[in-house]
């Protein structure tokens, strides 16, 4: 009789602790099937190894825990999104977004506190989870407790237990209803809009707690989507306002009530820009040119194209009304002191008083949907941001497919990787930019360890780092320098990739390159050594190419005579002495090099290329001679 093991028992809890990944058990179950394998007899190897791989399926666990909860955030934010776009009711879209930061931080209660610039101060607008009367009709002064400090300083603050922490204004109001609320770690972040602040979000237990940064970005997010919501709703009501003066106007405005009633119904059914314009052209009977802030245009009905003379935009700008400028009317499309974009009412020289009052409330309308349109793109650019970091610092491949995926990106094509550079000012601008092209292209921008970074499916990077440095560089009327490299296969690939576009940019900067792209491959010797992945014999080839084609057609020794060349010293006499052969045969060789490579072929930085490439085609001809035959 052989051997008693424990194999069987062994087996028997490693299958049981992948039931209980497959079944998502609570953590506590993870720790049964180690009792139940002593219990059946395991020996100390089976039970180290049940115990070792314990701790892995825990391991494992949290891991998978972590994504479902990110995937869970991601796709709050995504309806949060939607809800913007489909905005009917401030108030419901305000409760939405307070009770997902409830849901999504785990906290007791969840509110939102509005700016009051008339008072000088903040005070209690939506609550979720709240028991209290007293709290729910606070008002902070600024700068008192911690919701009026992040409202003075429009920086998010969190506190483990409010009631003991020094770092806040104390007052008795304030206390008072946190103490009657029960509240202890609060975390509460600002909503802006620009570089103001209307308003504080905040998420709160009963408990002391420690907001982790994770839970402070996405109650960040959380606080934009509602500063849109609230700035979007303020333009809503100016607008609707705006088309009702027009109405009340009498009998001579009842065509307004019209225009109102389209304009407005086309918004809340999600009409676009071009379906608007299409609108006012109708009612204004002319020619529309609709441009963004950046001079893009986005819908033209009834017009040749048309750029708006600056000098009318910043009148228009300057007094709030349309100006005629050449027997066209210009109007710039404005969300307070902020450009949005302009518009050109073109074939209408003869605009009357009640027809020019309708062309600016229709600019309030399509202001409106620029905001909108602004907001859900940015809200897009943040998740698609996040997941560009993700990538860059590498994580999971199969949870970032699938995010990808969501986004309509293919991670398993070829993607390139690109990192853009300008002077400090104007990086804002270039993400902006970058972000543009990214969404043309099909693939990811975002800001990485401060460098706008573009993830692209591109074949050529290095030609497409050329096109976007000169560009970016006219757009921003600055410097921008761009390094590029891959393609990659896969997400795996992508870290990598990002750091020798990194290495680009810094090399474009060392050689006085600013304002241009490349990728490593395109910068000669210098890529070779910045280069991970040199290649070396791509690098010979287009460097030496002609010549050892030559070579090889002719049966001539071209690259031997260019080599004891540049070995003499770039002497001819001593190349022939080494190549035993007369001076003058090696100048008539030396003409064919000419002829082959061009007449700057023997200028110091051509004669470096030379000169190196020589030395890398000697030593890898010697190391494929010296490798055995393969076999037949």
């Amino acid at each position: 009789m052989g051997p008693v093991t424990d194999a069987d028992p062994t087996a028997t809890a490693l299958c049981r602790l992948l039931d209980l990944l497959a079944q998502g058990a609570p953590a506590e179950d993870f720790g049964v099937p180690a009792a139940e394998a002593r219990a059946a007899g395991a020996g100390p190897a089976g039970q180290a190894l049940v115990e070792r791989a314990v701790r892995t399926a825990l391991g494992i666990r949290s891991t998978l825990q972590q994504h479902r909860r990110r995937e869970t955030e991601l796709a709050a934010l995504f309806d949060t999104a939607g809800d913007l776009a489909a905005l009917r009711n401030l108030d419901a879209v305000l409760r939405a977004i307070v009770h997902r930061a409830r849901t999504l931080l785990g906290t007791d209660v969840a509110y939102l506190t509005m700016n009051d610039p008339a008072a000088g101060d903040t005070f209690m607008r939506v609550t979720d989870g709240s028991v209290s009367a007293a709290f729910q009709q606070l008002r902070l002064g600024m700068g008192e407790g911690l919701g009026g400090l992040v409202a003075q300083t429009a920086r998010p603050y969190a506190s483990t237990d409010y009631r003991v922490d020094t770092r806040f204004r104390h007052t008795t109001t304030i206390d008072h209803g946190v103490a009657e609320e029960g509240l202890r770690g609060i975390l509460g972040v600002p909503m802006r809009v620009g570089t103001r602040v209307i308003g504080v979000l905040y998420a709160a237990d009963r408990t002391p707690r420690e907001f982790a940064p994770d839970a402070v970005a996405l109650l960040s997010s959380l606080g934009d989507h509602a500063a849109v919501a609230i700035d979007n709703a303020r333009l809503l009501e100016e607008t609707r306002a705006a088309l009702a003066e027009l109405n009340a106007a009498g009998a001579a405005m009842s065509r307004t009530a019209e225009t109102h009633d389209r304009l407005t119904d086309l918004v809340l059914r999600g009409g676009d820009v071009p379906e608007v314009a299409r609108e006012i052209a109708v009612l204004l009977g002319g020619g529309l040119v609709v441009h963004d802030a950046d001079g893009t245009e986005l819908a033209r009905v009834d017009a040749e194209p048309f750029t708006p003379p600056a000098q009318g935009v910043a009148a228009s700008r300057a007094s709030g009304q349309a100006v005629p400028v050449d027997g066209t009317w210009i109007y710039a499309v404005l969300a307070g002191p902020e450009p949005l974009g302009s518009m050109a009412l073109l074939g209408r020289a003869d605009l009357t008083d009640g027809d020019r009052r309708l062309f600016e409330r229709a600019g309030l309308v399509t202001a409106l949907l620029l905001l909108l349109r602004r907001s859900v793109a940015e809200a897009e650019d943040r998740v698609r941001g996040e997941l560009l970091g993700d990538l860059l610092t590498g994580g999971g491949s199969a949870s970032l497919t699938l995010r990808a995926r969501k986004l309509g990106i293919t991670l398993t094509a070829p993607h390139a990787v690109l990192v853009l550079h300008c002077d400090a000012a104007r990086r804002p601008r270039l993400l902006t930019e970058a972000a543009r092209h990214a969404r043309a292209l099909g693939g990811l921008a975002g800001s990485h360890n401060g460098n706008v970074t573009l993830l692209v499916p591109v074949a050529e990077p290095g030609r497409l780092a050329r096109r976007l440095a000169a560009e970016l560089s006219e757009t921003l009327a600055t410097p921008v320098t761009v390094g590029a490299a891959g393609p990659g296969d896969g997400p795996g690939d992508i870290p990598a990739a990002y750091d020798e576009a990194l290495r680009c940019v810094r090399a474009l900067h060392t050689l006085g390159r600013t304002g241009e792209g490349s990728d490593l491959a395109s910068l000669g010797f210098l890529g070779v050594l910045l280069g991970d992945r040199a290649d070396v014999h791509g690098y010979v080839r287009r460097v030496l190419g002609p010549v050892i084609d030559y070579d090889a057609r002719r049966g001539t020794e071209l690259v031997r005579t260019l080599d004891a060349y540049h070995e003499g010293g770039a002497s001819p006499s001593r190349a022939g002495q080494a190549l035993h052969v007369h001076v003058n045969t090696v100048v008539q060789r030396l003409d064919r090099v000419r002829q082959l490579l061009g007449e700057d072929w023997n200028t110091p930085s051509r004669a470096l290329e030379l000169h190196l490439a020589l030395r890398l085609h000697r030593l890898t001809g010697a190391a494929a001679r010296s490798e055995p035959n393969p076999p037949d």
